[in-house]
């Protein structure tokens, strides 16, 4: 126990200690601490489910510092005005009507075609850098789901858009000032204007047509009662965040899925199963075909409760509060660790182990509170999650129903891991052979 009301620390713990292996002593400081640690003076680690879910769901005490990757291009001069709040606030509820699990239910055929090409163009035979291909396949489904006929143009700038954020998060020996114009954000702002003036035209030509569209964009188009309709600068500054987070998360979660069914090959023989029974047109299928596979679904989760790709949230606590019985003190950072806390024993049986079947029961259902936080929870929860789940069960179908995986022969690893922004399989090879 730590002296008096505060979280125990790790003796070993600090910056340099974590820098070295975050992974590593973030599994230490829950063994030997407990489920809040600390790891240097103002820095908690929430590491069991009940403290994660607490931090998550207390907005209000814990809240999520407003630093967007790419924050809006017109600004006020300082803090957002009412007005601004208001107008993200109405384009944040616009854009979730295309993204709740109605909505992606009524397109799954488009995520069915575009996985399945996906899996008909993997080479045969033949070690494969495998990343590259997943994220430019799910960047394909994400605009796509986004801006449909319009998604071609903006693919490109998708594109440079990932590119952005990964120069971005590169870890710098130096940490600027947000107003400091260091290489990487004016990058970050080039690639932002680039998809602001592609974007800018497609708006203007479908209110003046009025031919909205039925995707996310179309519904952002849409006036409100309320609101009436929303400025062309608010739909445009809410956008290029979303498009990139519906394929740079995905990714790193499918990273881990395909090395599972390359390391689990009787697990993916049961997907592969599975998916036989989805219709040979992949454009034919439909949300009822998608609950067909609760299997693959089942191993989806598994893989996300393992190795969630989000593994460590970053909140800070304005303000003296409490949290487990401790006290954290104004100004402090928390962690919150959905890693740790999906490997927490006693919210699942041999954690440490690859158990796809878990989740077929009802003890075992995501949805029970704090069992499952691979796409966060509370106010800031992933607002992908329907889309991102639809894509990455799909996706796993279409691959296990094709092809059998394996990796590199030798002894060199197919992949690094790594931690700095999220947890990925850099590097992966992966080769695959028809299963006839």
């Amino acid at each position: 126990m730590g002296r008096g009301n505060e979280p125990p620390r790790l003796p070993e713990g600090s910056f340099a200690a974590w820098s070295r292996d975050r992974l590593a002593l973030a599994r230490r400081g829950a063994e030997e601490c407990g489920d809040v640690w600390q790891l240097e003076p103002g820095v908690y680690v929430a590491a069991a489910a009940g403290p994660c879910e607490a931090v998550l769901r207390r907005a209000q005490d814990f809240p999520k510092e407003s630093s967007p990757l790419f924050p809006p291009l017109r600004r006020s001069g300082g803090a957002p005005t009412p007005e601004e709040r208001e107008e993200r606030a109405y384009a944040h509820a616009a854009r979730m009507r295309g993204l709740r699990a109605q909505a992606v239910a009524a397109r799954i055929g488009e995520v069915a075609s575009r996985t399945a090409r996906f899996a008909d163009q993997w080479p045969t035979g033949r070690d494969v850098e495998i990343l590259p291909r997943v994220r430019h396949a799910l960047a394909e489904i994400g605009v796509s789901y986004l801006f449909s006929e319009d998604a071609p143009a903006l693919l490109p700038h998708a594109a440079q858009l990932f590119l952005a954020r990964e120069v971005l998060v590169q870890p710098s020996r130096w940490v600027w000032p947000r107003w400091v114009p260091t290489p990487a954000r004016r990058f970050r702002t080039r690639q932002q204007i680039a998809f602001t003036d592609a974007l800018r035209p497609v708006v203007r030509r479908r209110r003046s047509s009025g031919r909205l569209g039925d995707d996310v964009l179309g519904l952002m188009l849409r006036p409100s009662p309320r609101h009436g309709l929303l400025p062309e600068e608010a739909i445009l500054d809410t956008l290029p965040g979303i498009t990139v987070a519906t394929f740079e998360t995905p990714s790193r979660a499918a990273g881990w899925i395909l090395l599972h069914l390359a390391r689990y090959p009787e697990a993916a023989s049961l997907v592969a199963a599975e998916a036989a029974a989805l219709p040979a047109d992949p454009a034919a299928t439909t949300s009822t075909h998608l609950g067909g596979l609760p299997y693959t679904q089942a191993l989806v989760s598994e893989v996300l409760r393992l190795y969630p790709p989000s593994w460590l949230l970053a909140r800070r606590a304005p303000r003296e509060t409490q949290l487990a019985d401790y006290t954290i003190d104004a100004g402090s950072t928390v962690l919150v660790c959905p890693y740790t806390a999906q490997r927490d024993a006693r919210e699942h049986p041999e954690p440490d182990r690859f158990r796809p079947e878990r989740w077929l029961s009802d003890a075992g259902s995501p949805t029970k509170p704090g069992a499952f936080l691979s796409f966060g929870t509370g106010p800031h929860g992933c607002e992908g999650t329907a889309l991102a789940m639809a894509m990455l069960t799909l996706l796993t179908a279409q691959t296990a129903r094709r092809h059998r995986l394996s990796e590199p022969p030798g002894p060199e690893p197919s992949y690094h891991v790594t931690t700095l922004e999220g947890l990925a399989t850099a590097g992966l090879r992966l080769r695959a052979t028809s299963r006839g």
